[in-house]
């Protein structure tokens, strides 16, 4: 379930870049929302890291090498 609500926050912050990008390229000029989507893909991308700490803090994320032994 923890990991599901990773992927959904990840899924935001991708969809929320493609929206900049789009907005950038078809906007007007003096149309704010491709700085209002990189403001949230901002917020997203704090809120998945706060969600990593919490999920290595409560051990529902492991960590492991590249190489295991």
């Amino acid at each position: 379930m923890f990991k599901l609500l990773l992927l959904l926050v990840f899924a935001a912050i991708v969809a929320s870049l493609m929206a900049a990008l789009y907005f950038l390229i078809f906007d007007r000029a003096d149309s704010h929302r491709t700085v209002n989507s990189l403001g949230l893909r901002v917020a997203l991308s704090l809120l998945l890291v706060v969600l990593l700490l919490i999920g290595f803090y409560t051990g529902q994320l492991q960590p492991h090498g590249l190489h295991p032994h």
